[in-house]
């Protein structure tokens, strides 16, 4: 699906057909029927080739091997002669097969002359994450990692400090660069990262499903470098190469948070403002207004993207992602639903937006979240006298290492009457809310005082206090 929105992002872009389909390896007919087809608006790959029954047999791995042996000891050995010598080991391949296995073992087998490839303004834009230790002024070094973006037209590079180099902190800074030089370029060039290549499937890249979401929505093309060709990729290892000889490795810092984030901005002013490029003999901000003109406007603010993730609401009504928990409606329970993940929130939406919530990214205390209502109406569906008090019991338990000991020493103090305190503690819960309701119970907790009468009587007292501070 990629490469069908890179054909059509392309020819929106000017981009003759001849020229597509010389850079993709396929018919300039093939561009032209593609041209014909609506733009896609989904990224599943694989769903889209099984509906329209594309594809041929898949080649072994052992047979592509076998040719890649045979051009590696002999470069200039005809297709006929492979394709004959396929046969006589027993694989009955077609001649047709047998030039494509050639065509992709020829790519893995390097050329005898390296040619560099550059752009006109707003056409490339490299991207690739890097890991390097820094030295801090008290003599400790820290592994941090980053991301580099570089328009390769004009050579202005923006650098981000990520805390892993997964999908979610690649799209966050992919889209900050965006926005830091002004636009979309036409292609990103990437190194085959794990996070951008989950896999291949005959030959042909398996795309990581959030990030091919990201590339229809902002309207850009995905480019490889090429295995094993460094003539493609050796501006992109060059440009982590340069962030980390000409800034990380050559300062030090007072700490991460602070003092090497002022210090990175300052720099970042020096490269592509004050410094002239070695490739252009110019600073970067010279080119970056022709750059600015062929480059896309943002379809939507970096900070307003949600990336889209497929889940499910669990039994108990609620959606695991990243090890936190978000409640839902219970009628919601065991549906699937999408996941928009924003920097300091969560949007889960299901059944065609007939059930959605809005969380924090991060809830306030331990690792689930509730909205105001939630845990009553989750209750209210729920049938039979053991199951709701258990049902109330664990959502005392979920407001962490608090709730865990106050239910317990309530428990065992009052083993017969536990019960009743449990409905009434978890009535608290719902008028007082959870962030108040922690403060009485760390407060009885510290005071011994297990029941649920005495967590109500210093809620009474924590009110008085809070009225008399308001009047």
């Amino acid at each position: 699906m990629l490469d069908r929105h890179a054909v059509h992002e392309l020819l929106r872009a000017g981009v003759r057909p001849r020229q597509i389909a010389h850079h993709l390896g396929v018919s300039r007919r093939t561009i032209e029927r593609i041209a014909r087809e609506p733009a896609p608006v989904d990224a599943d790959d694989a769903a889209e080739r099984r509906r329209r029954r594309i594809g041929r047999p898949g080649v072994p791995p052992a047979t592509r091997d076998t040719v890649r042996q045979w051009l590696a000891e002999e470069p200039s050995l005809p297709p006929g002669e492979v394709w004959r010598r396929l046969r006589e080991t027993g694989t009955p391949v077609g001649l047709s097969t047998t030039y494509r296995v050639i065509a992709d073992a020829r790519q893995q087998i390097p050329a005898a002359l390296m040619v560099r490839f550059e752009g006109v303004a707003g056409e490339f834009a490299q991207f690739d994450f890097g890991e390097v230790d820094v030295r801090l002024t008290s003599g400790v070094r820290r592994r941090i990692h980053f991301a580099a973006y570089r328009l390769k037209y004009s050579r202005w590079v923006h650098v981000v400090v990520v805390p892993t180099e997964r999908v979610e902190p690649l799209v966050r800074s992919l889209l900050a660069s965006f926005e830091a030089s002004g636009g979309v370029p036409l292609r990103v060039v990437f190194d085959n990262p794990k996070t951008v290549v989950i896999g291949r499937e005959q030959g042909r890249p398996v795309w990581n499903a959030t990030l091919a979401q990201v590339v229809l929505d902002y309207g850009f093309a995905i480019e490889l470098c090429a295995p094993r060709s460094p003539e493609q990729k050796g501006s992109v290892e060059n440009l982590v190469g340069f962030v980390k000889r000409a800034f990380f490795r050559a300062r030090r810092f007072l700490d991460l948070d602070t003092d090497l984030q002022r210090q990175l901005a300052e720099w970042l002013v020096e490269v592509n403002e004050v410094r002239p490029c070695r490739a252009t003999g110019e600073p970067p901000i010279r080119r970056l207004a022709t750059e600015q003109a062929r480059l896309t406007a943002l379809t939507t603010p970096a900070a307003d993207y949600g990336l889209k993730i497929p889940v499910t609401v669990g039994p108990t009504a609620m959606v695991t992602h990243q090890g936190l928990r978000y409640a839902m409606p219970a009628k919601a329970c065991g549906l699937p639903a999408t996941l928009y993940l924003y920097p300091d929130r969560v949007r889960i939406v299901c059944a065609g937006g007939k059930h959605e919530a809005v969380h924090p990214r991060f809830p306030l205390v331990g690792r689930v979240s509730y909205l105001t209502g939630q845990r009553a109406q989750q209750l209210a569906s729920v049938y039979g006298e053991r199951k709701r008090l258990y049902f109330m019991r664990e959502r005392l338990l979920e407001l962490g290492p608090v709730g865990e000991a106050y239910v317990t020493e309530l428990v065992h103090q009052r083993p017969h009457t536990w019960k009743g305190c449990v409905e009434r503690l978890f009535n608290a819960l719902e008028v007082l809310g959870e962030t108040r309701f922690r403060v009485v119970l760390q407060r009885a907790l510290m005071q011994r005082l297990f029941g649920a009468e005495y967590v109500e009587r210093l809620a009474a007292q924590l009110t008085d206090v809070a009225d008399g501070v308001a009047s």
